[in-house]
């Protein structure tokens, strides 16, 4: 009866010596429910407006953290997964992941994709510090070229290939979920990111879109104002709901991609880094952002009628 205490603060002790070797290495960690791949922050809605959100709230990324004592005083509380926040600590993070068992046997995962990439391009598969997800997965870290700035993207790489970078996460090693442990295979230095998979990475340019009413002024910031707000919903949907949150709220976002305000892969790398925080699969976002999207633009109307 008394065995559980030592095995949850010997846990403890094992998540805090990561998130701080982690720190050391200047990435921002943030604390993920024990077991989850989600945050353990509250959300906007219940801030208390005290502590760090006195003078507004403060979201995941902007809580993580290199600060010793903070982390101390976090993993010492809880036995707390940890996401690292890639942005923030200047990383590009590859994601390979792997078929889901209801795919059919042939089907590559995304470590497969990503080789036949690099072959297409003459190009070697880069070796850098790399993690196994428990999946079967991988996570490839890059450090990010200077004067580069990359947001998420979902399948732009190929099949099954995401990337994390200004505003998302990964879950870093030695977190765990039921389904296993999060583990570095590869010890190596983290590279930068190779130089040919930049554009790759990149937005496009905005598609030069027939406006039948021509606005007074940019609508851009609007739909970036638009897209913050439309992915706190999705963040704090009930669990229950948290599938049709995502339509509904990409749905009204589609909007402003089908005027060019804004490109549509920003609009899926932050609703996509929003559905997972609330607890939906990497595929259930994908396709309900892709589906919500391509709805929108088939039934929109002109922005003077909007």
């Amino acid at each position: 009866m008394t065995q559980p205490a030592p095995i949850r603060r010997d846990r403890r002790v094992q998540l805090l010596a990561e998130a701080l070797t982690l720190a050391a290495r200047g990435w921002p960690v943030f604390p993920l429910r024990p077991g989850s791949k989600t945050p353990a922050l509250h959300s906007q809605e219940r801030c208390p407006r005290t502590g760090g959100c006195t003078d507004g709230h403060l979201k995941w990324e902007q809580r993580a953290t290199t600060d010793g004592a903070t982390i101390v005083c976090c993993w010492t509380h809880k036995p707390y997964n940890i996401g690292l926040a890639t942005g923030a600590a200047g990383l590009v993070v590859i994601d390979l992941d792997m078929p889901k068992p209801s795919s059919s046997e042939d089907a590559p995962g995304g470590a497969e994709t990503f080789k036949a990439l690099c072959e297409r391009a003459g190009q070697a598969v880069p070796t850098t510090y790399r993690t196994r997800t428990p999946s079967g997965g991988s996570h490839l870290y890059f450090t990010t070229p200077t004067g580069v700035r990359l947001g998420n993207t979902a399948g732009k790489l190929g099949p099954r290939i995401d990337t994390r970078a200004h505003g998302g996460y990964v879950v870093a090693p030695g977190s765990t979920t039921p389904t296993g442990a999060y583990e570095v295979t590869d010890p190596a230095p983290v590279m930068e990111l190779p130089g040919w998979l930049v554009p790759l990475l990149q937005p496009p340019p905005p598609a030069q879109v027939r406006r039948l009413v021509a606005p007074a002024v940019s609508g851009t910031k609007a739909a970036r104002v638009a897209l913050d707000a439309e992915c706190d919903v999705v963040r704090g949907a009930p669990p229950q709901q948290a599938n049709n949150t995502l339509n509904r709220c990409a749905f009204k976002v589609g909007r402003f991609v089908a005027w060019g305000d804004i490109s549509r892969e920003e609009v899926e790398g932050a609703f996509q880094g929003a559905g997972e925080e609330r607890g939906l699969t990497v595929a259930e976002c994908r396709s309900t952002i892709r589906s919500a999207l391509d709805s929108s633009a088939r039934t929109v109307r002109a922005r003077k009628t909007a």
